[in-house]
């Protein structure tokens, strides 16, 4: 089916080392975002394994097979309800080989479609994690979609090849909790997300960690930067909003983005030829 409409349930909980914690508050939420008639449900970064380095020092002991069923659980009801899932987790990689921080992306027939593993880490995440290598995206009614996770915003060059791919809307993952209070975060990662939605003019759903203290909440920003709305600041819940690809947004780079992407970075329409224009140190 080709609408141009996706709704999407984004939702935010205090993420913890307890992979079944984490499971159950995924698991109540799905159905409310099938209430809400919402297609897709997107949760934060590492939601379901719990964030290496932060809930956990590193993988020694790690439960790997709770981890597994807890997934395959989660599948069933995707399934069940007939709801597509991006999923934030760690995967497993053949050791000595660091795991990889991912989201799986769980289609409604219960299987897991393709899966992201995040491309740039920090440098906390190198000692523990394997940086991924590839973009990953999909349909669903007609929207472009594809998914990044947190330090990914730091790096524009990646929505540049994204928008260039023709993708519409980011589904982008964060956990930034279990801080001691606000942080410069608090002041840049919606702005940096914000200007990512309007330089490339895509939407995003923007999922964080709740887990008191969170710099931020989640939050949906439409393509002309404008945060639409908002989940309380350190608080569980979920919000449904509409990727239309019918509206339109204020876009003051339309006919010249194109233009600066490949490489013509000013927008003169043809050679320009002055003396007084060459000349730079007379008035």
């Amino acid at each position: 089916m080709s609408t141009s409409v996706l709704k999407v349930a984004t939702c935010q909980f205090a993420v913890g080392r307890s992979i079944k914690r984490n499971s159950l508050a995924i698991c109540e939420f799905m159905p409310k975002a099938k209430k809400a008639k919402a297609d897709i449900v997107h949760f934060s970064e590492c939601a379901l394994s719990g964030y290496v380095g932060t809930e956990f020092p590193n993988f020694e002991g790690y439960d790997w097979e709770l981890l597994k069923e807890e997934t395959e659980k989660i599948m069933v009801l995707a399934a069940k309800l007939k709801l597509w899932l991006v999923l934030g987790s760690t995967h497993r990689l053949t050791e000595p080989n660091k795991p990889y921080n991912s989201l799986y992306l769980i289609g409604p027939g219960g299987r897991i479609v393709d899966r992201y593993d995040k491309r740039f880490c920090t440098q906390g995440d190198l000692r523990r994690l394997t940086p991924g290598n590839r973009f990953v995206n999909f349909t669903i009614n007609g929207v472009k979609c594809s998914l990044l996770i947190c330090f990914d915003l730091r790096f524009p060059e990646l929505y540049r090849a994204l928008y260039k791919q023709g993708v519409n809307c980011i589904f982008q993952s964060f956990y930034n909790a279990r801080q001691k209070g606000p942080s410069v975060h608090t002041h840049i990662m919606r702005q940096t997300m914000q200007c990512r939605a309007a330089t490339n003019h895509m939407w995003v759903s923007m999922s964080n960690s709740s887990g008191y203290y969170s710099p931020y909440p989640s939050c949906f920003i439409q393509p002309d930067g404008k945060i639409i709305r908002q989940l309380r600041a350190n608080r569980s819940g979920l919000m449904v909003n509409a990727v239309d690809l019918s509206k339109k947004f204020y876009d003051p780079m339309a006919g010249f983005r194109d233009m600066a992407i490949s490489g013509k970075l000013n927008n003169a329409r043809q050679a320009f030829n002055d003396p007084r224009s060459r000349n730079k140190t007379n008035l």
